[in-house]
């Protein structure tokens, strides 16, 4: 079993920065890939971006590449997210979510099997 606890949400303007944060307990953290997925009212839940185990390769959403960077610190057993330019349209719960070790980085939510509780994320025009 994996525990994950996101914190970081809040409320920001247009054009501003959150860095959203993930801790891990339980398994070994670094035996994992890390996700951050983000859900919409009414909507899917979508991918936001991914980090293999190594921290070696990461991908992200088109919608999010150039503005968002996922990192991790496997001794701290934490992942981020550093969200910049941030618009609307990225308001939002932000989940994260772990997926055992592979090579190749998975972007499909059935791929994970540990979520956390979300962090909400409002971003005001």
């Amino acid at each position: 079993q994996v525990q994950l606890v996101e914190s970081g949400g809040g409320l920001v303007q247009a054009g501003g920065s959150l860095r959203l944060s993930c801790a891990a307990s339980g398994r070994t953290f670094s035996m994992y890939n890390m996700g951050w997925f983000r859900q919409a009212p009414g909507k899917e839940r979508d991918f936001v971006a991914a980090i293999i185990w190594t921290g070696g390769s990461t991908a992200y959403a088109a919608s999010v590449k150039g503005r968002f960077t996922i990192s991790r610190n496997n001794p701290k057993n934490t992942v981020y997210l550093q969200m910049n330019s941030l618009k609307p349209e990225d308001t939002a719960i932000y989940y994260c979510a772990a997926a055992p070790a592979r090579v190749r980085i998975g972007t499909e939510p059935g791929g994970y099997d540990y979520w956390g509780q979300g962090t909400q994320v409002t971003v005001s025009s």
